[in-house]
């Protein structure tokens, strides 16, 4: 399997196509955020309407209404009870409204080899993963339905960007303690932290993993604590969701795009990689040279996104500093296919916005979403496979 290379100067937006030919895959392509004009046709299945993006010129007759952008979307005053279930902020779908309308948990779990499985990764929503200090990464899942989890993690230590991460889904933190660059920004959002206060009453330690990989959750206990912290578990009045999403019955292809059959985020630590299944249309999830199981099976997800962000280290430790406010580039990654995108902070706590090359926002998928937080510095790491590479 050949690495598909690619070419992104990072301050210079040039000019930039993506190279296809009629009827073939896409070849060597040389990518930046300079403007494309893009269209919008539409393909009939039995189950849903198919919309394949495209960089291709202006079309001779207008889209069908039903494909522009504006009703693809699901809109806010669209999120309405129907039958019990209401639509999830994290993946678009409807699901229990006592679970879509109570605030999710954003919990930090290891990816060492020595603390597998993760205990509740197959429940998450989304998934952040970023590096944490010299080559290690970790883990921070989002979770709305862990109601039944008497196990969940292994839980580690937080890093000031993850309470930005957490800040943008208006979730409850939790982690078990934190780095010293970290903690003056906990002040900023409802946390449980294992090592102060009540983490006791949340966590507790299993006898079948050596210390620090023994640290767990339970559904019962981060109740408890939230209780007796005097968290809110209602939204914020304020919030209005994260991505935007299809509605039913639609799936958002990628046209003129780059093939992804197989992505690459390039860590080094655990190897990761995810491969798609054109079977089920999602992206199935490899790591430490092995498929990567949750305690409730392999992991795959939707859609995939590359956040690549400035990052050094503070002062002379390992410890990573990750710029997540100062925009940057990226690709979406759904139905193997990926596109170009630019990332935009609305704030120091507000949502991160993506956007294709015409600086529209993206609509993803329904489903989960697994980010990929990735250091500009490592942008040559980053792989991208066509089907037949």
């Amino acid at each position: 399997m050949k690495k598909r290379r690619m070419v992104w100067p990072v301050l210079a937006l040039t000019a930039a196509m993506l190279v296809t030919a009629c009827g073939q895959k896409a070849r060597e392509a040389v990518v930046t955020l300079a403007p494309s004009a893009e269209e919008e046709t539409e393909e009939e299945t039995e189950e849903t309407t198919v919309v394949q993006l495209t960089t291709s010129p202006e079309p001779e007759t207008e889209p069908e209404p039903e494909t522009e952008p504006e009703a693809m979307v699901q809109k806010p005053e669209d999120r309405i009870e129907v039958d019990g279930k209401i639509r999830s902020y994290l993946t678009g779908e409807m699901v229990d409204v006592e679970k879509a309308n109570r605030r999710p948990l954003a919990i930090m779990m290891s990816n060492d080899k020595e603390a597998m499985p993760n205990y509740g990764i197959n429940r998450a929503g989304v998934v952040y993963e970023a590096p944490v200090e010299a080559s290690m990464n970790r883990y921070m899942a989002i979770i709305e339905d862990y109601d039944d989890l008497d196990r969940i993690g292994s839980v580690r230590s937080c890093r000031t960007y993850y309470v930005y991460f957490a800040r943008e889904f208006d979730a409850i933190y939790a982690h078990f303690g934190q780095s010293t660059f970290a903690k003056p920004y906990l002040q900023y959002i409802d946390n449980i932290n294992g090592i102060e206060g009540i983490g006791t009453v949340a966590y507790y330690r299993s006898k079948d993993k050596k210390s620090p990989h023994n640290a767990y959750g339970s559904f019962e206990g981060i109740q408890k604590a939230i209780k007796q912290l005097g968290y809110s578990q209602e939204y914020s009045d304020s919030y209005k969701g994260h991505y935007q999403f299809v509605v039913d019955g639609v799936e958002i292809n990628l046209e003129n795009s780059l093939d992804a059959y197989k992505v690459v985020p390039g860590y080094a630590y655990n190897k990761p990689y995810f491969v798609y299944n054109e079977e089920d249309g999602l992206y199935h999830r490899y790591q430490y040279g092995d498929v990567h199981r949750g305690s409730e099976g392999p992991i795959a997800v939707k859609n995939i996104i590359f956040q690549y962000c400035s990052s050094g280290y503070y002062a002379t430790t390992q410890y990573r500093n990750i710029d997540v406010h100062t925009s940057q580039y990226g690709y979406y990654i759904t139905n193997g296919r990926a596109i170009p995108i630019s990332w935009e902070k609305d704030g120091e706590f507000g949502v991160t916005h993506y956007y294709n090359t015409e600086h529209e926002e993206i609509i993803l998928n329904q489903g989960r979403t697994w980010v990929c937080i990735i250091p500009t510095s490592d942008f040559s790491k980053t792989e991208i496979h066509g089907k037949d590479e």
